[in-house]
């Protein structure tokens, strides 16, 4: 099967050239391109869409516009409503974590005491202890009797 496509080229009043291809064999559209006329790019491509809506004049009368401009309010006042939903989520958000922060940083300190009175009980604990306690040397001589003899 042999593919063949076709251009056409045509200038439109901005001074932009608009290429039309066509293959013929594939069964697809046309399918315009944006060609500015001059190789320094001296003009700017305008697409399509905003092509006629320069020139066209809007009957503000009409039911159309009408539909138009309420469908557009419609969907205003919808996101309007979105944004201020989420901006009021988000303070809600900012509320929960600063109390969540006030309850982890009161836990902080009360365990920060609570360490801190049991690293001081230990240490009084261990220093009895030591106190009691009689050098290694000393103490084996007098309490193995059996091992003096040796």
């Amino acid at each position: 099967m042999s593919k063949t496509s076709q251009q056409n080229t045509a200038t439109d009043a901005n001074g932009v050239s608009v290429i039309h291809t066509q293959a013929h064999t594939s069964g697809l559209q046309q399918v315009p391109q944006l060609v500015p006329v001059s190789p320094g790019g001296g003009g700017k491509a305008v697409p399509p869409s905003k092509q006629g809506k320069k020139n066209s004049f809007v009957d503000r009368n009409s039911d159309e516009y009408r539909q138009r401009r309420e469908r557009n309010n419609m969907a205003v006042k919808k996101s309007r409503l979105k944004s201020k939903q989420k901006a009021q989520d988000t303070l809600q958000r900012v509320n929960q974590l600063k109390e969540e922060n006030e309850r982890l940083e009161a836990k902080i300190k009360l365990l920060t005491k609570e360490l801190s009175v049991l690293k001081d009980l230990f240490l009084e604990h261990a220093h009895n202890l030591a106190d009691n306690v009689q050098p290694v040397g000393t103490e084996t001589a007098t309490t193995n009797p059996e091992n003096s003899g040796q």
